[in-house]
């Protein structure tokens, strides 16, 4: 039988190890922690003699003290020194969760976004926590107009059911941005988007190659062939990945819950689900750090 003093010393052990664990899940991962996870992919639907290199940022979810402005900042530096050809933004810019000391004004985390340097620009979409609170989400919801008006102040367009036609070493690509497919919600379990990918992928006006940006990767199985690469987040990766269990928490729609963080192949068709930087509902991340994507993509 365990004596008194053995159950103390056990449950004083168990409860230094839990404030510890958690400590480190809330300061450290989620308060201090930035990864760059690098990715080289290779499609028969991207020319052979056209690499390029892409800059990944998604989900800052910008509050303090968990991700305040110079934590943004230092994202935008790790971003630019990876010397990008292209950096994209995927959406969830607002931190809607209420264990915050301060939200951060939309012209703050604009104002370090308007830093991103990347010769072919600085493209984004939209999240579902920006439609579902205005970019001080102490204001009442504005239908994205307030998150829209910060981007258009960083020079950052943003591509909702569009695509634009870019150009690299004299090469014409296509960016696609989508919609956003939760963008409006009723109660806690029914939303529906703004998404309209038959419409965007009509805006490619020939053949040449097309990326497409998406905040959540529930799209992926409707997603052609020709996209030879699809970008999202969303996710965060689960934003705690337990051992043995892996993430417990991943947000579905329509029973899709297969894309929740890395790499996807489905025959021809590629798809990355970014792990993201900031955090939603609690202030935790557990093996699942921030991070910032590096993609190279060339011809296979």
């Amino acid at each position: 039988m365990v004596n008194r003093r053995r159950f103390l010393t056990g449950a004083g052990a168990l409860a230094a190890g839990m404030a510890g664990l958690g400590g480190y899940a809330t300061a450290y991962e989620a308060g201090m922690r930035l990864d760059l996870t690098s990715y080289d992919l290779s499609s028969s639907h991207w020319p052979a003699d056209l690499p390029i290199k892409i800059a990944v940022i998604s989900d800052i979810h910008a509050c303090e003290p968990w991700m305040p402005a110079e934590r943004i900042g230092a994202i935008v530096d790790l971003a630019n020194a990876q010397k990008p050809d292209l950096t994209v933004l995927l959406g969830d810019f607002v931190g809607t969760q209420h264990f915050v000391t301060r939200y951060v004004a939309p012209g703050a985390w604009a104002e370090q976004l308007a830093r991103l340097e990347a010769p072919l620009g600085v493209y984004a979409v939209l999240g579902n926590h920006d439609w579902w609170s205005a970019a001080m989400p102490t204001d009442p919801p504005d239908n994205a107009q307030s998150v829209r008006k910060a981007l258009a102040g960083a020079h950052i367009p943003v591509l909702e059911n569009a695509a634009v036609s870019l150009s690299l070493k004299g090469r014409p690509f296509w960016l696609v941005g989508l919609g956003d497919q939760l963008a409006f919600r009723y109660g806690r379990r029914h939303a529906w988007g703004t998404d309209d990918l038959r419409g965007a992928l009509r805006e490619i006006k020939d053949d040449a190659p097309a990326i497409l940006l998406a905040h959540e990767p529930f799209i992926f199985p409707k997603v052609p062939d020709r996209v030879a690469l699809t970008l999202c987040g969303h996710t965060h990766g689960g934003q705690v990945n337990l051992p043995f269990i892996g993430a417990p928490f991943v947000p579905t729609k329509r029973g899709v819950k297969r894309y929740v963080y890395g790499l996807y192949q489905e025959g021809e068709r590629q798809l990355i689900v970014s792990g993201g930087l900031g955090t939603s509902n609690l202030p935790v991340r557990f093996n699942r750090p921030p991070e910032v994507l590096s993609v190279a993509l060339r011809g296979a």
